[in-house]
């Protein structure tokens, strides 16, 4: 819920001001702003509860964890089941931050001059706390927890069958398909500042956030969930550094 309430540092109204519109139409009539940080938490929080809900019920049976958490809930220490995690999810994060700017600075000259300046100016508006604690935070759980652990258990029930560990197929399966849900839920941000959607800019999307979305599914699969939290945190810290520097 740190992440969810993060929401509540953006200047949303700012924010919507910023976005284009198209020729000849008038800006929007926003809510007071109390009323649409509000409104802004409530959809978050609700689809964060239900994949916390997921997690806690289906990982268990098909061998995904969250080790730290874990130990904390059962009251015994918590470093043991987090060390483990920390060094892979914070090289992993750190590369994975590396490539994603690597991958904007190649994809840059195929997109609309305006829209990278939109971007540009967009990442600016959006607080450090929101990207490292919803980044690393409700995102993880939204994506990995929820998702790619219901996506697991899925492909095991109805396609297995046999009761036995789910096949590693299937882990790859989730992690691919919750990575690329988590590229295309960028599509609409991108879509407002863009005006529109161009191929260059989906695939730009799709492909640096898929890219990020397989990395931490590996993490969460092979560490726990804790390394990907980790990995998110710290590619966001490359991405904070890339936007001072005007990469």
């Amino acid at each position: 819920m740190a992440g969810v309430l993060s929401f509540l540092l953006v200047d949303l109204s700012a924010l919507i001001a910023a976005l284009p519109l198209p020729e000849g139409t008038p800006p929007p009539e926003l809510p007071p702003p109390a009323l649409l940080k509000l409104v802004a938490i409530i959809q978050p929080t609700v689809l964060t509860s239900l994949a916390v809900v997921i997690g806690i019920w289906l990982a268990p049976k098909v061998g995904l964890h969250a080790p730290a958490a874990e130990a904390f809930a059962e009251g015994k220490p918590i470093f043991p089941g987090l060390k483990p995690q920390i060094v892979p999810g914070v090289v992993a994060g750190l590369l994975s931050g590396v490539a994603i700017v690597g991958v904007w600075v190649i994809a840059k000259p195929f997109m609309a001059e305006e829209f990278v300046t939109r971007a540009q100016e967009f990442n600016k508006f959006i607080p450090h706390a929101v990207r490292i604690f919803y980044g690393g935070f409700t995102e993880e759980i939204l994506l990995r927890w929820g998702l790619m652990t219901f996506l697991v258990w899925l492909l095991w029930r109805v396609i297995q069958r046999d009761g036995g560990e789910p096949k590693g197929i299937f882990v790859i399966a989730a992690i691919l398909i919750s990575a690329v849900v988590f590229g295309i839920g960028h599509l609409p941000i991108a879509s407002a500042l863009a005006g529109g959607l161009t191929m260059p800019i989906v695939l730009y999307v799709v492909t640096a956030n898929s890219l990020f979305g397989v990395v931490a599914g590996f993490l969460y699969w092979r560490r726990g969930l804790e390394a990907a939290m980790l990995a998110h945190m710290f590619a966001h810290v490359v991405l904070i550094a890339a936007i001072y520097l005007a990469v």
